[in-house]
């Protein structure tokens, strides 16, 4: 009589004998029992995932076996709906071929956006920026823009609400210039300059305004993480971005009373698009999974498609609109924004369904450690692999 299975002794390995194909997740096929055995070959979720890999040629998510996959299932994604098993093609975009098989993903229509509030923010490097934040028919969460310089303005927060006060609109940041103790109205004061009403770029700027899309890290960002580089990545955007708002006038004296500057002009500054769509769009909970598969052995992609997600279940469209809303689209700014990314995908994807903002250059974002030979940056195991993988497999270009 065979002896009763504990509970608590995990499940026994495929048997290597076993076609792949019957373990696909849309199989009616029912994958065949263990039977107990001395002499079967163990093989690791590692060499499993691989042989699954190998075997999928199409841009789809490859089937995985099912003793290995977690069955949760990705939540909503930000924004543009649920992710769905068959991905949508953009009928403009060519599929591609090899490791590299996401495309970016495209929606037919951007979201509907509207800043809400904006406030000055003085930071710890002596910088200044303005933080927006939006609101959206995509999902429930609270976007955010973080602007440098004082010519972007946002279209939706400047609009005039019906029946608002000047301290309503100063209170909810729709003001110019800067606010001082005994300020009574939110528009001009001597030596403002006039604000484009479409929140477009004042004239006269040689260079494209500076553009992040970056995705919420919490590991990376508030815990300190070695894993990746999106502190990091975070912390030198701001610092190129606040670099590019300084004056350009070769006047030297200060601002008086905290005024403008009336005969300087703005450099093209920048904006950061904060979306909040945590560990490539799964979440943090999936993605402090995805940490202990990788810490089993897995590469940040294989760890998500392990728990049944896509290697990246991120999509761009609100960050469209909100440049669109901040006046950097096509129809306000022609001449295009340069982008800071080393993702060729999200170029395409951060333009729009209808090229609603032309992304003119990209701006490689080189790890610091790189740049100077270990001395400075990230240093760890963790982050030379994860780099490495987000070259080999997700066709990033760190250079």
């Amino acid at each position: 009589m065979a002896e009763k299975s504990s509970p608590f002794i995990a499940p026994q390995p495929i048997r290597p004998s076993a076609p792949i194909e019957g373990f696909a997740l849309d199989s009616t096929n029912t994958p065949p029992s263990s039977t107990t055995s001395d002499s079967h070959q163990t093989f690791s979720h590692r060499d499993i995932l691989r042989r699954a890999l190998n075997n999928d040629a199409s841009n789809i998510t490859p089937a995985l076996p099912e003793s290995i996959i977690s069955p949760a299932i990705t939540p909503p994604s930000t924004p543009g709906g649920t992710v769905v098993s068959q991905p949508r093609v953009h009928p403009n975009e060519t599929t591609q071929t090899g490791t590299h098989t996401k495309g970016p993903k495209l929606l037919e229509k951007l979201p509907n956006v509207e800043c809400i509030v904006r406030a000055r923010i003085p930071t710890t490097t002596g910088a200044e920026m303005f933080l927006h934040l939006y609101q959206n028919d995509s999902d429930n969460k609270e976007h955010l823009a973080i602007v440098f310089g004082n010519h972007i303005r946002s279209r939706s927060l400047d609009r005039v609400q019906e029946g608002e006060t000047e301290m309503d609109r100063m209170i909810r940041g729709a003001y110019v210039g800067r606010l001082h103790p005994g300020r009574v109205s939110s528009r001009l004061e001597d030596g403002e300059e006039v604000p484009n009403e479409a929140g477009a770029l004042q004239k006269g700027h040689t260079e494209s305004p500076l553009v992040r899309i970056h995705s919420e890290c919490y590991t990376g960002e508030t815990a300190w993480s070695a894993r990746c580089d999106c502190g990091e990545q975070l912390d030198e955007a701001a610092r190129l971005m606040s670099m590019a708002s300084e004056p350009t006038s070769s006047s030297t004296e200060p601002p008086v009373d905290g005024g403008a500057v009336s005969d300087a002009a703005d450099g093209p500054g920048g904006v950061i698009i904060y979306l909040r769509q945590e560990g490539r769009g799964i979440g943090l909970g999936e993605k402090l999974k995805a940490y202990n598969l990788q810490d089993l052995g897995s590469d940040t992609v294989e760890a998500n498609l392990i728990l049944r997600h896509p290697a990246d279940a991120r999509s761009y469209g609100l960050a469209t609109a909100m440049l669109v809303d901040l006046g950097l689209g096509a129809d306000a700014s022609p001449e295009g924004i340069r982008l800071l990314t080393n993702n060729p995908d999200k170029i395409r994807a951060v333009e729009g369904p209808n090229r609603e903002v032309r992304v003119k250059d990209r701006v490689a974002m080189i790890p610091i450690a790189w740049r100077t030979g270990g001395q400075k940056g990230i240093r760890s195991a963790e982050i030379e692999g994860y780099l490495q993988t987000k070259i080999g497999k997700m066709g990033h270009m760190i250079r």
